[in-house]
């Protein structure tokens, strides 16, 4: 029996340092690469990525034992992956297609701590619910992050699942996912929602905050997560609401602090079933990645973070609805 099965992306992310400035238009901040220019590259970085496994290698080293659903391909990217999960204590129980490659992201210079990524998602999308072994499902809990085509209609099958199973479900969508008209089959089979700021807005159309977390409530999720970058974090159960303000910390940048965030904050609730706990947890594991380059570098075993917590605690504003 798993703690948590996640299913989402496995990606092999390069990132690709070059000298190019940034400049600002339209009140845009863009790099601008030249046509028909050769453009010298200072430093590649090679890392494994993808919301699926991003997060199955947090919820492994905050303590829960960990497999990961998906789709790869039979390249060396895989073999990379794969071989990163086993390292971690992750089992792989997915499927290798022979359709496409494995998910590719080229995540380009990282400028004011963002970043631009082109992503090639391949045998990613993939992936079929027939391709599932079904013995392997004995679970607590599934996480989803973000897939799409064949593999989001693999997803709402097990929403369902779950539902008929009695297994709990965190659902972290993309705004892909949040612009379809089904969204709605799997939020309403959601336990716990997670997602920024903006993809709330796009979902509900509203700005407030408590307004955006009142409609999507109606849609069927028990707690709710909004984030918000460097303005804060928000979350709301039946009763109450809670906000949370960030560090103010060195950022390098931010690829993977989202699933940081997200996995440890459905750790902290399945250790202690304690929202205030959660937000802690989650924020001290996000703000430990986005002060280094990649999704996994510096995720936080479960000790390394309650040690984190206690030396930069964490204020936490309580309200009810």
């Amino acid at each position: 029996m798993y703690d948590v099965i996640t299913v989402g992306s496995a990606t092999l992310d390069v990132f690709v340092y070059t000298d190019l400035p940034g400049m600002k238009k339209e009140k845009k901040r863009l790099i601008a690469y030249p046509i028909g220019s050769k453009i010298l590259i200072k430093k590649l970085d090679f890392m494994t990525g993808g919301g699926g496994t991003n997060t199955a290698v947090s919820f492994s080293k905050l303590g829960l034992k960990t497999a990961y659903l998906g789709k790869m391909g039979t390249d060396d990217s895989a073999r990379r992956i794969i071989e990163q999960l086993k390292k971690e204590g992750i089992d792989f129980i997915g499927k290798k297609g022979t359709e496409d490659f494995t998910a590719y992201s080229v995540i380009l210079d990282s400028k004011g701590h963002d970043r631009t990524i082109l992503t090639y998602k391949g045998v990613t999308n993939h992936f079929d619910f027939s391709e599932i072994n079904m013995k392997k499902m004995k679970t607590k809990w599934f996480y989803f992050s973000s897939l799409m085509e064949k593999s989001f209609q693999t997803q709402k099958k097990i929403a369902e699942y779950a539902r008929k199973n009695n297994i709990k479900l965190a659902y972290n969508p993309s705004e892909y996912q949040l612009k379809r008209n089904d969204i709605g089959y799997i939020l309403k089979r959601t336990d716990v929602l997670v997602f920024n700021r903006r993809e709330a807005h796009l979902l509900t159309e509203e700005k407030n905050v408590k307004k955006q977390m009142k409609e999507v409530s109606k849609m069927g999720p028990k707690i709710i997560c909004i984030t918000d970058g460097p303005h804060g974090d928000y979350v709301c159960d039946s009763e109450n609401f809670y906000s949370m303000k960030p560090h103010k910390i060195k950022i390098k940048e931010r690829t993977g602090a989202g699933d940081a965030f997200a996995s440890a904050f459905l750790t902290g609730l399945i250790k202690k079933g304690d929202i205030e706990f959660a937000m802690k947890l989650a924020l001290t594991n996000s703000e430990s990645v986005i002060m280094y380059h990649g999704a996994k570098n510096k995720l936080l075993t479960y000790k390394e973070a309650l040690k984190k917590i206690k030396s930069r605690p964490v204020k936490i504003k309580k309200e009810k609805w």
